[in-house]
């Protein structure tokens, strides 16, 4: 296991895409539920729990080698948004991209030619970090950090947020994000013998309407 390796899948310079996205801060913001760093480490506590736990699951599944077939199935009926259907499925295509030319493997090239429109990014990321020679726990920490990570570094160019008050969000939410990567990390286990219905699906219905509402605004800063 390459520690290196995950470094530089967590690193937010990665060309993965993510810098693109919001994660729903976008639409937050604008509706004056992100104002400051305590609402926004509200917003990162709820996505963390819902959105951020079902795709650590999802990609410490990956990791440990469940067909990525029935990971994009799973994904997709956790996924009710169309436009967050299609938001992830676009993160999924570039993270591939990037991942078979830094981490060249038959199971990367595979996925890509059974999903060429893109599988959901969770399910890449599993099947990324078994490719770079990580595990399932490396898998969840990874896709539970860009949860929140990616709203945390959006505030800060939607609001003008001190980069200081929005790194101490993260810093405070470390010990959750560890729980909450675990919690995944056993439920993909779990998945192995029981199928994917073992994995989480926690919801997040105001996620999904504003993404619909934010799909549909004719000037935004970020695609999601």
């Amino acid at each position: 296991m390459s520690r290196a390796a995950l470094l530089v899948l967590a690193d937010g310079r990665f060309p993965a895409g993510g810098h693109a996205h919001s994660g729903g801060a976008e639409a937050a913001c604008k509706a004056g539920r992100i104002h400051d760093a305590a609402t926004l480490e509200d917003f990162c506590r709820g996505r963390l729990h819902t959105a951020g736990l079902t795709a650590a699951a999802l990609a410490a599944a990956a990791a440990l080698g469940l067909d990525p077939a029935v990971l994009d199935a799973a994904a997709d009926a956790r996924t009710p948004s169309p436009a967050l259907r299609t938001a992830t499925r676009r993160l999924g295509r570039q993270l591939m991209r990037a991942a078979r030319a830094t981490w060249p493997a038959a199971e990367l090239d595979a996925l890509a030619a059974a999903f060429p429109r893109g599988a959901h990014q969770p399910v890449v990321l599993g099947v990324t970090a078994r490719a770079a020679g990580l595990g399932p726990g490396d898998a969840a920490h990874v896709a539970a950090y860009e949860s929140v990570g990616g709203p945390a570094t959006a505030t800060v160019r939607l609001l003008g947020l001190d980069p200081f008050e929005a790194s101490g969000v993260l810093a405070r939410l470390a010990p959750e994000l560890d729980a909450v990567a675990a919690r995944a990390e056993r439920a993909a286990l779990r998945a192995r013998s029981q199928g994917p219905d073992a994995l989480p699906a926690a919801s997040s219905p105001l996620l999904d309407i504003s993404a619909e509402v934010h799909a549909d605004w004719p000037v935004r800063l970020f695609a999601s």
